[in-house]
Parts: C-alpha cells; sequence; structure tokens
C-alpha cells in the first residue's frame, strides 16, 4: 500500500515528524508535573515549571495541528492519483472487461472504496506509527519510574495485542464483504435508472423497490458485522486498559505505602497510563482501518488488473502458438456466380481475375471482388467523381446540395491526425472465427468477404446472425478467435488503435447520447470543429428541428443518455456524430430503424452521396434502406450465406428472398 503514497512521501514524512513532535513534547509533560509535585513538597518555586508545562501543552497542540493537516492533505492527494489513475484504466479496459465487473461495481469502487484507501494511506499508517512511537516512548519513561508497575502495564498491552490482532482481520474480512454488498446495491440501483421508462411501463417498481431494499438489507447487516468486530476489538482494549490502570493503581499504591515508591512517581506514572490510552486507541483503530483498507485495496487492484486496450502498435504483434493461417483455414461451402459475383458459400474476395478465390474456388468475372484485394486497395472511390489538384469536388452534381455540404464538412474536421479527404477504405474477413467469451456459441464461423474501396456494403440476414459482431470486431472491440480483420490490407491488430479509429465512424444500434449539450455530442472526440462545419453536419443529419426546439439549440442540454431526445433525434444525433469526423469508412448498426418515412429517405440521400466518397457498411434489417447498395451480404447462422447486389439475391438466395417476401419488396411475378 505504500506505494500509493509515491510522490507525496517527503510531505508525508514531514506530517509525521511533527507529530512525533508533538507527541514528544506530550511525554515530557508528565515528568514536568512531576518535578512541579517534587517542588511542592519541597516549598520551592515553580513559576518556570508551570510555564515549561504549559509552553508544551500549547507547542505541542500547534505542531500537531500542522502536522495532521499536511497528513490530510497526503491523503487527499493520494486519492486523488489513485482516482485519476482509475479512470484512465478504465476508460481503456478492453469492452470484454467491463461485462465481467458492471459499471456501477467500477464506479462503487472509484468513489468508496478510495475513500477508504484514503483512511489507510494516511491516517492509518501515520497515526499507527506516531502511536507506536508514543506507546514506546512511554513504556520506557514508565519502566525507569518504577519495573514492577511496568510489567504489570505491559501485561495488559501484551494481552491487548492479541485481541486486537484476532480483531482486526475479522474486521478486514467483514469489510471486504460490505463493500462487496454496497457495490451490488449499485449495481442494481444502475440496472433500474438505465432502463428507467421500462421499469415504470412494465409496472415493475414494487418488484425493483424490494429487489433494491433487499440490497440496501444485505450492505447493513454486512456493514452491522463489520461494526460489530470494530466495538469488539475497541471494547476489549478499554477494558484491559482499565484494569491494568486499576492493577496499576493497587500496586503502586501498596508500593508507596510501603515506602518502596515516592507519591510523585506514583502520579506521574498513572498520567502516563491516561497518556498511554491515546496511542492505544489509535493502534486499535488503524490496526482495523488497514485491515479495512486492505479489502479497498485488493478491490482497486482488480481493476487495474483488467484488460486494457493497447495504446498504439508500432509493429506486428507476434502470432501466437496455434493461431489458424491461410493454409489452415476452415474450408469455405461450394460457391455458385451471379452476375460475376460470388453468391453462397463462407467468403467474398480473390487473389485475381481469374484466380483463385477462398478454398481453391476458381473466380471468375468483373469488378473489384473478382479482382481481389489488391485491386480493391487501389480502386478508385467512383469513376463518376474527379478533383483538382487542391481537392476540389469535381462531382457531376458541383458542390450545392448534400454533395456540396458533404465535402464541406469533410474537409478539416477531425481529430490530431485526420485521414486525406478522399481516401476510402477496403475492408476484408479473412475466414474469421469469433465468439464473445469461452463457452459461449460462435457468433462467426469461417467468415469471409471483401468490401471494397467506395461505395456502400450492406450486411444482412435473421437475427444473430453476427452482423453487428463484425462492427465491433472492426473496432476492435473483441479480438478474432482465429483468421483476421483487415483494413487497407493490414491486419487491424497491428494498426495503431488510435489511428484505426480516427478512420472510422461508426454509428451503434442504441446510438448513445451523453448527458450534456448537443455541441458536446456532435463533436465528441473532435477537436477544431468550426460553427460552419457543424451547421452544415445539422443539416445533414436533419437535426435543424431538434436545434430549432431544443432550448440553447446547438448549447441546449440532451438530458442523462438523451432522455429528452426521441429515438429517432438519438439516431440522427449519433449519425451527424459520425459524418462529422469525415471517416474513411463509414458503419451503421441499424442506424435508421428508429426514424420516419420521410427522415429515412433523407438520409439514405445523404448516405448514398457519402459511399462516393466513403466506404459505407450497413446492418440493416430493412432492406428498403440498402436496396440500392453496391453490395449485400446474407449472413446466417455466423456464416456467410451469399454475395450479391439486390436483384441477384432476389433470384439467387432463398433466405435473402424470403426476408424481401416479408418485407413486400419482392416484385409481382
Amino acid at each position: 500500500m505504500l506505494w500509493y503514497t509515491a510522490g507525496f512521501r517527503v510531505r508525508l514524512a514531514l506530517g509525521g515528524a511533527l507529530m512525533l513532535a508533538s507527541t514528544a513534547l506530550a511525554l515530557a509533560q508528565p515528568l514536568i508535573a512531576q518535578r512541579v509535585l517534587d517542588r511542592l513538597a519541597r516549598d520551592q518555586p515553580v513559576s518556570g515549571l508551570l510555564l515549561a508545562l504549559a509552553g508544551a501543552v500549547v507547542l505541542g497542540t500547534a505542531i500537531g495541528a500542522v502536522g495532521y493537516f499536511l497528513v490530510e492533505t497526503v491523503g487527499e492527494s493520494v486519492v486523488r492519483t489513485v482516482r485519476r489513475r482509475l479512470v484512465t484504466r478504465i476508460l481503456r479496459l478492453r469492452v470484454s472487461a467491463t461485462e465481467e465487473i458492471g459499471p456501477a461495481d467500477l464506479i462503487s469502487r472509484l468513489v468508496a472504496d478510495t475513500t477508504l484507501l484514503r483512511q489507510v494511506t494516511t491516517q492509518a499508517m501515520v497515526a499507527s506509527v506516531t502511536a507506536v512511537l508514543a506507546l514506546l516512548g512511554s513504556l520506557v519513561l514508565m519502566g525507569l519510574i518504577d519495573h514492577v508497575l511496568l510489567a504489570v502495564t505491559l501485561t495488559a498491552v501484551v494481552t491487548m495485542s492479541v485481541s486486537v490482532r484476532w480483531a482486526a482481520a475479522r474486521i478486514g474480512q467483514a469489510t471486504g464483504r460490505a463493500q462487496e454488498a454496497v457495490a451490488h446495491l449499485a449495481v442494481l440501483l444502475d440496472r433500474d435508472l438505465g432502463a428507467f421508462r421500462t421499469v415504470k411501463a412494465a409496472g415493475a417498481e414494487a418488484h425493483e423497490i424490494g429487489l433494491l431494499t433487499d440490497a440496501a438489507d444485505a450492505a447493513w447487516r454486512r456493514g452491522l458485522r463489520v461494526a460489530r468486530w470494530q466495538a469488539t476489538s475497541g471494547a476489549s482494549a478499554n477494558f484491559l486498559m482499565q484494569t491494568s490502570f486499576l492493577a496499576v493503581l493497587g500496586v503502586g499504591g501498596a508500593r508507596v505505602a510501603s515506602g518502596q515508591l515516592r507519591l510523585a512517581d506514583l502520579i506521574a506514572y498513572l498520567l502516563y497510563m491516561l497518556f498511554l490510552t491515546q496511542p492505544v486507541t489509535t493502534l486499535v483503530s488503524a490496526w482495523g482501518q488497514l485491515k479495512a483498507g486492505g479489502a479497498a485495496v485488493d478491490r482497486l487492484q482488480s481493476v487495474l488488473g483488467l484488460a486494457v486496450e493497447p495504446a498504439s502498435l508500432s509493429a506486428p504483434r507476434p502470432r501466437p502458438a496455434g493461431t489458424r493461417t491461410a493454409d489452415a483455414r476452415p474450408a469455405p461451402a461450394p460457391w455458385a456466380e451471379v452476375g460475376g459475383t460470388r453468391v453462397g458459400g463462407t467468403g467474398v474476395g480473390g487473389t485475381g481475375a481469374g484466380g483463385t478465390g477462398a478454398g481453391g474456388i476458381e473466380v471468375g468475372g468483373p469488378g473489384i471482388l473478382a479482382a481481389g484485394p489488391e485491386a480493391a486497395i487501389a480502386a478508385p472511390a467512383s469513376s463518376s467523381r474527379r478533383r483538382t489538384s487542391e481537392g476540389d469536388d469535381l462531382s457531376p452534381n458541383g458542390t450545392n446540395g448534400v454533395n456540396g455540404t458533404l465535402e464541406a464538412v469533410r474537409r478539416g474536421v477531425g481529430g490530431s491526425n485526420p485521414a486525406p479527404a478522399g481516401t476510402c477504405a477496403t475492408v476484408q474477413f479473412q475466414h474469421v472465427v469469433f465468439s464473445y467469451r469461452p463457452g459461449l456459441p460462435f457468433a462467426h464461423q469461417g467468415v469471409t468477404f471483401t468490401v471494397p474501396a467506395g461505395g456502400m456494403t450492406a450486411v444482412v440476414g435473421p437475427s444473430g446472425a453476427g452482423k453487428s459482431s463484425l462492427f465491433a470486431l472492426l473496432e476492435r472491440f473483441y479480438e478474432v478467435d482465429a483468421g483476421r480483420v483487415l483494413v487497407d490490407g493490414r491486419d487491424v491488430r497491428d494498426w495503431p488503435l488510435a489511428d484505426l479509429r480516427r478512420s472510422i465512424g461508426y454509428v451503434e444500434q442504441e446510438a448513445p447520447v451523453l448527458a450534456g449539450t448537443l455541441r458536446e455530442n456532435l463533436t465528441l472526440g473532435l477537436s477544431g470543429v468550426t460553427d460552419e462545419q457543424l451547421w452544415k453536419t445539422v443539416a445533414l443529419a436533419r437535426l435543424d428541428d431538434l436545434v430549432q426546439t431544443l432550448p440553447g439549440g446547438l448549447d441546449g442540454w440532451v438530458g442523462h443518455r438523451g432522455g429528452t431526445l426521441s429515438g429517432g433525434q438519438r439516431q440522427r444525433v449519433a449519425i451527424g456524430r459520425a459524418l462529422l469526423r469525415r471517416p474513411r469508412l463509414l458503419l451503421l448498426d441499424e442506424a435508421t430503424s428508429a426514424l420516419d418515412a420521410v427522415n429515412e429517405a433523407a438520409l439514405r440521400d445523404v448516405l448514398t452521396t457519402a459511399a462516393e466518397s466513403t466506404t459505407v457498411m450497413v446492418v440493416a434489417h430493412r432492406l428498403s434502406t440498402v436496396r440500392d447498395a453496391r453490395q449485400i451480404v446474407v449472413l446466417e447462422a455466423g456464416q456467410v450465406r451469399a454475395v450479391g447486389t439486390h436483384s441477384e439475391l432476389l433470384h439467387a438466395d432463398p433466405v435473402y428472398r424470403t426476408l424481401a417476401a416479408n418485407q413486400l419488396l419482392v416484385p409481382d411475378a
């Protein structure tokens, strides 16, 4: 636990030294009192000794106060340092790690456990050191007065040490369980607040209140166990000290009566006995705090031990033993061809025009898919677009309307190193095998297909087919179990993570909105965004009506998790946030599911335009939003079933035809 005080040890040592000086002055006071009594017995002046006694009291109090303040400032600094380190660690955790320890539990550790840590690293440690020295000093001085009385006192001190040590171990165990119970209460409350409207709509308030009440009662019961052991420890120490005092008084009185001890010495010894009460009480309390803090430290260390995402990777990572290679990949299903596009099986892409595709099946036909990944990387974004040397858009539609607005947004906005405008990413999934956790069913089983640079690629299929998981792998929220995911021909595991995500605009299925202003949500993670670029993005994402109605406009508060916004508005905010990044790869996971028909049609036009200068991947249940996609990938049970255009798949793939028929998208025969 001492390493938590690194950087503050000089201040901590100074505070401890001042507290020791205060203790030394306190130890001198009984000796001065003894001299006062001796002089009074001899009818000698005591004014000087009384001034010395008063000075020791005042100076000791002042020095002790300064030392205590320094120690307290170290405690606050330790808490701040640990909390900053925890916050940094938590936000860099892998997504899978946050599923092991829930958000509410992490918050509990950040708030409650760090407060306990403060008691350990400063109050308990410094106070215990000071108390030990005060105890030893007192015992030495008491031994100088009378060794017989010291033996009586030591008997009580040793007995008390054994009992306190026994109780402290139970205090540590009970505190750990109490902190776990508090964290469980926080988890339950977070669950209810995260689905607050659902709880109310289901009329489940009484049920949830019962669960929360039970959790609060459990935390209370465990807290009582801590209090019980602390009370036992304190009461034992107090009982032994009181017994020791009475024994010393009895034995000392007998020795005074027999002439073996002077009365002044007995009074001085009894004053030391009274003084001894404070360090003993401090030690008992500090020992319990150390044990309680140890439980908090264990919980904090468990967070620091969770897996984090790599900050950057400058060289390819070593391939672990047993990882599948291209020669040990799962065999794909047979392929068929529809208009030059391969349909059916588990993969897409080849090694060259007329070359060998996955599994050695010959691939023919025109286009990027048939030409293989190398051609896909080199392919232009769109043959209908050209640029001047300055990068100005000279598309057939000019720079007005949606095209011009999108290009204006794409220029000059982004993180510290935004991708060059006009470049498009290519994506390849090569025999990907993936499950979220060991023991769970595989979400992907040999998924292979290529997304060419530019244009829109849609991923469709039944629920649970593994569509959204593809985006999670692209963003490196999870790692593949086998196979590879490539962006621009480079394994995502070899990309510097910041560069990879800077190139991607990601719209999640839930379209989360953070508590804050609309401006803060749109510019999340970006710097240097001008109002002009922001307003153009607002127009693109069809957020004009929201800005007009939201009090404060762009600087208006959107509520906790966007609670003041409708589902469609949240989706448009998420889309606007992604467009403002001017990504080379735009990922949209059911991004229009909550939009009305008018806004869906408008945003479909925006995405169509974006696909001319950006690679767009869309996961969709509404086939109407992707029927004009450059290619559509059909997933089923974690495998690629078919790839083609809307019209090709209607004729070639029964699963896609069923999906289309259910949405009335199959033309009458």
